[in-house]
């Protein structure tokens, strides 16, 4: 089975779940789903909310791997404040890796980052280079060509946001649990009970498991469109109570 059909065959169920309310909130909100390093599909994006009212924006996470331009999708997303860029459970396999290459190295390496190490123009292993020792020089060279202050931006990303009855983070959510309360391994992996009814009513916007067709049901909103694979980058424009998808 591919890469892909993995990542599909954990799609959500497609029978209808009971929806509290959209929540109206005092601004309009884009939230845009997992980026894979596909800088072409993020510039598209961005040029057609140029077209649209001011907005906040908020990245859902996993702006790096799988696809070829990693580096290039950092340097934009830090250029973009005051946009709100939460952290993926790909934005933490780089920093475990970082932290301790001969542990995490290769998980990093086996799930996209071998494309984001390509997308930093870093040559593959020397010859004679021990295992150990190529994961050692590769954190020296993957920290020499990220975008100048690219790590201190991936350690700030924060796991979760939140306005009004709206959260979001990038994999899901403890519905018994505030947003405060979850733990990171939620936050960027998911939970096996996101998706029932949460107790206090909140809408949750999230990535990390690709759907066919963007989403807004059951409170949540669903908006990775598997870009890296499928070429299709969305945007969720939340604005009165209602949610209309962009796509690239």
């Amino acid at each position: 089975m591919t890469v892909l059909r993995r990542l599909l065959s954990g799609l959500f169920p497609e029978q209808s779940r009971p929806s509290p309310p959209l929540p109206r909130l005092e601004r309009p909100i884009c939230l845009i789903g997992d980026i894979h390093g596909r800088l072409d599909l993020l510039d598209q994006l961005l040029a057609e909310l140029k077209t649209r009212p001011p907005a906040q924006l908020i990245f859902a996470g996993d702006y790096i791997d799988r696809g070829p331009e990693s580096a290039g999708v950092i340097a934009r997303l830090m250029a973009l404040a005051p946009a709100i860029c939460l952290m993926g459970n790909h934005e933490r396999m780089l920093l475990d890796f970082l932290d301790q290459p001969a542990i995490a190295g290769e998980r990093w390496l086996r799930n996209g980052g071998a494309e984001t190490v390509a997308s930093l123009r870093i040559l593959g292993r020397l010859p004679g280079e021990t295992a150990a020792a190529r994961m050692e020089g590769l954190v020296s060279r993957v920290r020499e060509k990220l975008p100048e202050g690219a790590e201190d931006w991936l350690r700030g990303l924060p796991l979760w946001w939140r306005e009004g009855g709206l959260g979001v983070v990038h994999a899901g959510a403890d519905p018994g649990l505030a947003l405060e309360d979850q733990t990171e391994q939620v936050l960027l992996w998911g939970h096996r009970d996101f998706g029932q009814p949460r107790p206090d009513g909140l809408w949750i916007g999230h990535g990390h498991v690709i759907v066919k067709e963007a989403r807004a049901e059951g409170g949540r909103i669903s908006v990775d469109t598997g870009a890296w694979a499928t070429g299709r980058l969305t945007g969720a424009w939340i604005e009165g109570g209602e949610v209309r998808f962009l796509q690239t």
